[in-house]
């Protein structure tokens, strides 16, 4: 089942995606929540009910007439993995890590399918990351690697656009990797039962149509099970949150010459079984913003 999260007559609500079509689980199933966070605190129970409201063939839109938007548009935490490719890890000249490198991304930097990459006016040096991201389903906490799977709501791509000479500032990445629509994920969240084999996955970054990184998640250091044990050894995972499993090779900032994402420029993160998220680049115009 592919989740969703659409806009559709200016109303936000989630529903499920069959092929070209949308079914609008506010019309189809009223009394299940209408945000994702909430939906998926629902368990079992919610999803069941999605389900067999998608089974109908009424209340369908078609996807092409609707905006999709970030699947869990404002998550509690987003957390990413750094240095988890081998091929990543050699191409920047560093040591593989002994434990893994964690650093939080920003809520508001997350993203659509529909919404732009904006390019900040501080600087030049931004860069493309294409990663499988993983949405919590369940409330956990100190979770053995053997259980793991049974907290994930499900996959969707996700972009992790690095700001690098602000990333480079800081031992916490976190500035370089938060600042606002540089979380890019998407289109949609497919749940497990719809993959095969989420350590089998190929991964990879297009940028303006030409591949940038092509990889499979067989080559992560610390594969999924192992992240969530971690993480949930030291705190709470909760429904809604995301997790950015890491990129492999191809980033821009250690091609030579280096890459850089610029006003104009199409990014796509395309992965087997979960999908394609597409965004285009636009230059930040840097205005005042006081609420």
């Amino acid at each position: 089942m592919k989740l969703t999260t659409f806009t559709h007559n200016h109303r936000r609500r989630i529903g499920v995606v069959a092929g070209d079509q949308v079914i609008d689980l506010a019309a189809a199933a009223p009394h299940l929540p209408q945000s994702m966070t909430a939906f998926l605190r629902g368990g079992a129970d919610a999803l069941a009910e999605a389900r067999l409201a998608a089974e109908g063939q009424k209340h369908r839109l078609p996807v092409a007439s609707v905006r999709l938007e970030a699947p869990v548009p404002r998550p509690g935490k987003v957390l990413a993995i750094g240095m988890n490719y081998g091929d990543h890890i050699r191409e920047t000249g560093r040591a593989a890590p002994e434990h893994q490198v964690w650093f939080a991304k920003q809520a508001t930097c997350i993203v659509g399918p529909s919404d732009a990459i904006r390019i900040p006016k501080v600087s030049d040096k931004i860069d493309y990351e294409a990663e499988l991201c993983v949405v919590i389903g369940r409330r956990c906490r100190h979770v053995p690697r053997a259980r793991a799977f049974e907290v994930i709501a499900g996959y969707m791509c996700g972009n992790d656009v690095s700001v690098r000479d602000w990333q480079q500032r800081s031992p916490t990445m976190m500035m370089g990797k938060g600042f606002d629509t540089h979380g890019p994920t998407g289109p949609w969240i497919v749940t497990p039962d719809e993959i095969a084999d989420v350590s089998k996955l190929r991964v990879r970054c297009l940028l303006n149509g030409q591949v940038m990184q092509d990889a499979s998640t067989a080559e992560m250091i610390f594969d999924i099970p192992a992240q969530i044990e971690h993480l949930t050894a030291a705190f709470t995972l909760e429904p809604g949150d995301v997790i950015f499993t890491g990129t492999p090779a191809g980033v821009g900032n250690w091609r030579d010459p280096p890459v850089r994402l610029k006003a104009g420029d199409r990014v796509r993160v395309e992965i087997d079984g979960v999908g394609a998220l597409e965004n285009m680049c636009e230059a930040e115009n840097g205005e005042t913003v006081i609420v």
